[in-house]
């Protein structure tokens, strides 16, 4: 079985954090470890408190992987202060894992602020050259680049913007466009891809980031291609929010799909 591992923090709703990406890789059926960054307490309408994990325990965390169980592809969440992205970037790098999908977590669903302003640059600087995908949504790529994302064709000069900066692949999602038809933005080194599917009317989107960076690091993990990885990841997705319980009075989890393996492509 291969291992997949989820550098993030912990999400006391359940619906997002370690939680969803550990749920995501059960159900494509890879074996995940984690490496806890942070603990929160939130719930589907609130973060009301976010207590960094010291630095010497997030490193034991990753030292006690290598040793033992190193993954097949990784992801990182939530990493909460400069101090830890400088310590997990060196881990990183130093043990040679990957692939490495980054999701910049930076701002949770309710607005609540997930990584301090000064970390922005070390993530730009340390991390998104070591990563095989970076998955922003538009706030996040705006910060990222300097520039408004708005739409797909900023999405596009964003996701090629990141590209120089030293990421081998972006996946800019357009979670936060108007209207009812969504467009995600694929850009590799071999061009650009937009990745279209009709909008659910749901207010179940919470952990929805965090499902999809975990969605396309179990595919990388069994083998597949970026591409392929991505496109399962979406549609993975777009079932997870179908299938939303509706729990809670804010912005509520997603459900469970079924399988990630279920109509998808082996590689």
């Amino acid at each position: 079985m291969r291992i997949a591992l989820t550098i993030a923090g912990s999400d006391s709703g359940g619906g997002a954090g370690i939680q969803a990406d550990l749920k995501t890789f059960q159900r494509f059926g890879v074996f995940g470890t984690s490496v806890v960054t942070a603990v929160t307490a939130q719930n589907t309408r609130e973060v009301r408190a976010v207590h960094p994990m010291p630095i010497e325990i997030v490193l034991a965390q990753l030292e006690a992987l290598a040793d033992d169980l190193a993954p097949a592809a990784l992801k990182t969440g939530m990493l909460a202060t400069s101090g830890l992205v400088r310590a997990v970037a060196g881990a990183i790098a130093r043990y040679r894992f990957g692939p490495y999908v980054l999701d910049p977590v930076m701002v949770a669903s309710s607005g609540d602020r997930l990584l301090d302003p000064e970390a922005e640059r070390e993530v730009l600087e340390r991390l998104l050259p070591l990563a095989t995908l970076v998955t922003p949504n538009l706030h996040e790529a705006a910060i990222l680049t300097g520039s408004p994302v708005n739409d797909p064709a900023d999405m596009e000069r964003a996701g090629q913007a990141l590209l120089l900066r030293g990421a081998t692949a972006a996946l800019v999602k357009g979670g936060h466009l108007p209207g009812n038809q969504l467009v995600d933005v694929l850009v590799t080194r071999d061009g650009v891809r937009h990745l279209s599917h009709e909008r659910i009317a749901t207010r179940s989107t919470h952990g929805t980031g965090c499902t999809l960076s975990a969605a396309v690091t179990a595919g990388l993990a069994l083998g597949r291609p970026l591409e392929a990885a991505v496109t399962d990841a979406l549609a993975y997705v777009h079932r997870a929010i179908a299938a939303a319980p509706g729990l809670g009075r804010g912005r509520g989890p997603l459900g469970d799909p079924g399988s990630g393996d279920q109509g998808l492509r082996k590689p």
